[in-house]
């Protein structure tokens, strides 16, 4: 079965740091376009990051210059470095891998709190 497990979650005071991890596993990452999302409490759930298995990234316009993401597909992981974070930045962040049509696969999430 294919699974995602996040990690690296934690709080932080504003202007921090964090690096979080995807780990994939039951297949291959280089498959996946694999994204990362995440949902404050009384907001949807919006897309963050996301890379291409060819090395495309897109970001949301609220994190450009903050944050990045990245890919090493001979660990079956993806990663989320988050620099100079906002309490706006406090949410639960889902990992997502996607092949088109038939996979879409989530991660259970890891909570990332931005406060002093």
């Amino acid at each position: 079965q294919v699974q995602l497990v996040e990690s690296g979650g934690g709080l932080v005071q504003p202007g921090g740091s964090l690096r979080l991890s995807c780990a994939l596993s039951g297949s291959i990452l280089f498959v996946y376009t694999m994204g990362w999302y995440r949902q404050a409490p009384g907001k949807q759930r919006e897309l963050v990051a996301a890379i291409t298995n060819g090395g495309t990234r897109d970001y949301a316009d609220s994190v450009k210059g903050r944050f990045t993401i990245s890919r090493d597909n001979a660990k079956n992981t993806v990663y989320l470095q988050m620099n100079s974070l906002e309490p706006d930045d406090t949410a639960v962040y889902y990992c997502n891998a996607r092949k088109e049509p038939y996979y879409n696969y989530w991660g259970q999430g890891t909570q990332v709190t931005v406060s002093s």
